[in-house]
């Protein structure tokens, strides 16, 4: 029989197994998880010390127990979990324990090699062994990557009934490495169903209270917070952490303060910073936040509310009426596709819907292709619109967000297909206000659909802020005496159900000339009775004209900032001379929006009357340099830069495929030669691997090592391939000591090298104490490093 637990009441979770089991004899480089089967005694007494200092829940020793990670070492991902429940357990007695699941240490498609099924399975197992074995509940900690959560959560809930508790890892930007904020971070797994969320790891507990007063806001689920115990050092070759426990445990108060009820531990705690918090909580009561609900859609990076100004809804990723685009998906012609995409986004859409519905092609096959494809360009959510209730699931399922599905009705037998998908993946649900009598003519009984179309829902558990009524749009020119029952409908619906609304604006002018007129006059009708979201062209500067003005007007647009920024005179810039290439698009833009398929035969015309010298100075490091600027000022995230990088690395591939031909079989233009590795008992890669892909598109020539590279084998290349600069990486707090030791044998060994390092567990301090002669904080200022250092003097 399962325990049962309040997540609304105060819950001390326990602090870092890593630091604890350094302290009992753990090397740097050993596989923390193999003292489940080898000091099972160690691991118990661990477990004991945190329950004695107050611990209400302990964490397995199973954090990186997935089948990649253990597969080097010779362990089965079954005996590790069992044996690390088993541990737990005996330990716990009447306590909670609780399943620990980490990151698997790659980066997912289409950035890195791990499919989204991968991930999935991969935690499967982790899920059953420990379900099987008595676990109470799992925790899915230090996520940076929301798409490899939502595996993770996906993985839990379909293979146990344990509940979830879900923590990510944000820098000091206030992101996750691939780019998330909190806001998104809640938005998506609030969706699917945990039932509790949260921020552990990377920071100290000062810097992680803004972004916990952040959840907070807007999490209706209790939350959790495990920060570290400030930043590592190292002291006489040991790594320390700076926060004691006194601090650790006042600013653990400040957070239940504000509503955090579940607090813990992450790297550099112990039982003394538990025994803190425990001690600062025993004169507090949780506090029960009031959390104002949030329609909202998610992609990655970015969260769209609806109802905070007027949201609009990019309408030309649907075949109907579009012969281009119906030819490009019958072709699988994915570039047309992704300019359609980044035009409507690029014109101001919030959110793009789409659509592959046509007869002549497998819709979900296509559809999953799409979506795959938009997740890795475009920054805005989507909307996935089909009739095809499999169609929607599979594409919902790998969507890396919050969507909007398109749509349900008031059709019984719909709505007991498409609810079932929206509540167990958390997306918003489009209301279409027909049934089985077809689309009412009159406004009271298309309100009656959608009044039945929210209470149905409320039976599946979705509430009212994830539906958006469409009170449906029908063509003037066949049933103009209908034209004001869809406003008045919308207003009825927004007034008395108080949901957010939605119209397919543009069907109003079919058949008709002057379709912009229409559209706008019918738009500005529908704007001020409550439409919301409406689904337009956003490349249509007068459509989108009435949506500024109504900005302005209806006071969305603060002192009419935006309104201003759009139509004021601006001063008459000098037209940019392109290069001639038989009129070919810029390869600039083809980089900074990652179109990899088009980079080919861009850079091929531009050979014809260009050096590759010309090429690679005046216009792919330039465009390189611009995606890294934008990346610095957060108009990027991770994903879209190394969808630019890896864009980029199609031409070099061109250019060096031509000096090849043209050279008599050389093509050397490296501009400096480096190594890159992660240090002796890190097998996580992730960023040295986005590190080595920058670099190799600015041009140097990287020497990648991979992971867990011991010390002599670093020099024995240094002095191989005689490298001036080398680059290490370090993931693991447990493994933050050898960057030190692999520093100091570089120097013993004589070798006049520079030496970079970076990782999750590396600061400018850091680095500074343990030697290094540069930090890298992220790929772009590795790059910026290896730039100045190979640069003529």
């Amino acid at each position: 029989m399962s325990k049962q637990i309040d997540f609304s009441n105060f819950i001390v979770f326990d602090g870092a197994m890593g630091t604890m089991l350094q302290t009992y004899g753990l090397k740097a480089g050993e596989l923390p998880e193999s003292y489940n089967i080898l000091h099972p005694e160690i691991i118990e007494k661990i477990h004991g010390e945190y329950l004695d200092a107050g611990a209400d829940v302990i964490t397995t020793n199973t954090f990186g127990a997935n089948r990649i990670k253990l597969s080097k070492y010779g362990y089965d991902v079954g005996e590790i979990v069992k044996s690390g429940v088993k541990i737990a357990l005996k330990a716990a007695g009447k306590r909670l324990v609780a399943l620990d699941v980490g990151p698997i240490g790659q980066l997912m498609k289409p950035y890195g090699t791990l499919s989204f099924g991968e991930a999935y399975e991969l935690f499967r197992e982790q899920v059953i062994a420990g379900a099987d074995a008595g676990a109470d509940l799992i925790l899915i900690e230090t996520m940076s990557d929301i798409y490899e959560m939502k595996a993770a959560i996906l993985a839990a809930k379909e293979n146990c009934n344990l509940p979830v508790v879900a923590t990510m890892t944000f820098q000091q930007d206030k992101r996750t490495l691939t780019g998330t904020d909190p806001l998104t971070m809640v938005n998506v797994i609030c969706g699917l169903g945990v039932n509790a969320l949260g921020i552990n790891c990377s920071l100290g507990p000062k810097e992680i209270l803004p972004l916990i007063e952040e959840v907070l806001s807007y999490s209706k689920i209790p939350v959790i917070a495990q920060p570290n115990a400030g930043m590592p050092k190292i002291i006489d070759g040991k790594t320390v952490f700076n926060v004691e426990p006194d601090e650790f445990a006042r600013y653990a108060k400040i957070m239940a303060e504000k509503g955090v009820t579940i607090l813990g531990g992450c790297c550099g705690t112990n039982p003394e910073h538990i025994r803190a918090l425990r001690h600062v909580l025993a004169g507090l009561e949780p506090i029960k936040r009031q959390v104002e609900p949030i329609t909202a859609a998610s992609s990655f990076s970015k969260t769209v509310i609806i109802g905070e100004g007027i949201t609009v809804i990019g309408e030309k990723l649907n075949p109907t009426g579009r012969k281009h685009l119906k030819e490009a998906l019958k072709s699988n012609d994915m570039e047309y596709v992704l300019r359609q995409a980044l035009a409507q986004q690029d014109a101001g859409a919030h959110i793009l819907n789409v659509n592959a519905g046509l007869p002549e092609i497998d819709e979900k096959a296509v559809m999953i292709n799409i979506i795959r494809e938009l997740q890795s360009t475009v920054s805005v959510p989507l909307q996935i619109d089909s009739t095809d209730s499999d169609v929607i699931e599979a594409a919902v399922r790998i969507y890396n967000g919050k969507p909007i599905i398109n749509s349900v009705n008031g059709k019984l037998k719909v709505m007991e297909e498409i609810f079932p998908i929206a509540k167990k993946y958390g997306a918003c649900v489009v209301g279409l206000t027909l049934d089985e009598n077809g689309i009412p003519s009159k406004a009271k009984d298309r309100f009656k659909i959608a009044e039945n179309i929210v209470n149905t829902a409320s039976k599946y558990g979705i509430a009212k802020e994830d539906l958006i009524i469409d009170c449906l749009v029908i063509a003037a020119s066949a049933q103009q005496d209908e034209v004001r029952e869809i406003i008045k409908a919308t207003r009825l619906v927004k007034e008395r159900l108080g949901v957010k609304t939605i119209l397919g604006v543009s069907n109003i002018s079919f058949g008709l000339p002057n379709r912009t007129l229409l559209n706008r006059t019918f738009l500005a009708l529908a704007l001020e009775a409550g439409l919301d979201a409406p689904i337009i062209d956003p490349t249509d500067e007068e459509v989108m004209g009435t949506i500024n003005a109504f900005n302005v007007l209806w006071g969305y647009d603060k002192y009419a900032n935006n309104y201003i920024a759009a139509y004021a005179p601006k001063d008459k810039k000098p037209a940019v001379k392109a290069f001639s290439a038989a009129d070919v698009a810029d390869i600039e833009d083809i980089i900074i929006n990652g179109l990899k398929e088009e980079a080919a035969s861009k850079v091929r015309a531009m050979l014809k009357t260009m050096s590759p010298t010309q090429i690679i100075d005046e216009h792919l490091v330039p465009s390189l340099d611009i995606v890294g600027r934008k990346y610095e000022a957060g108009e990027i995230f991770l994903p879209q830069l190394i969808q630019s990088a890896e864009t980029a690395k199609r031409a070099f591939e061109v250019i060096k495929h031509h000096i090849i031909e043209t050279n008599g079989g050389k093509a050397e233009f490296s501009k400096g030669k480096i190594i890159l590795a992660t240090v002796r008992g890190d097998i996580h890669d992730i960023g040295k691997n986005i590190v080595k892909i920058l670099l190799e598109n600015y041009g140097f020539e990287v020497i990648d090592l991979g992971k867990d590279v011991p010390e002599d084998e670093i020099i024995h290349r240094i002095k191989q391939d005689n490298v001036s600069l080398v680059g290490l990486s370090a993931l693991m707090t447990t493994t933050a000591q050898n960057m030190a030791q692999t520093i100091k044998a570089i120097r013993e060994a004589g070798l006049g090298c520079k030496i970079m390092v970076g990782g999750a567990v590396v600061n400018a301090e850091f680095a500074k104490s343990i030697g290094a002669d540069y930090y890298g904080r992220d790929a772009q200022e590795s790059v910026r490093i290896a730039q100045e250092f190979f640069s003529p003097s």
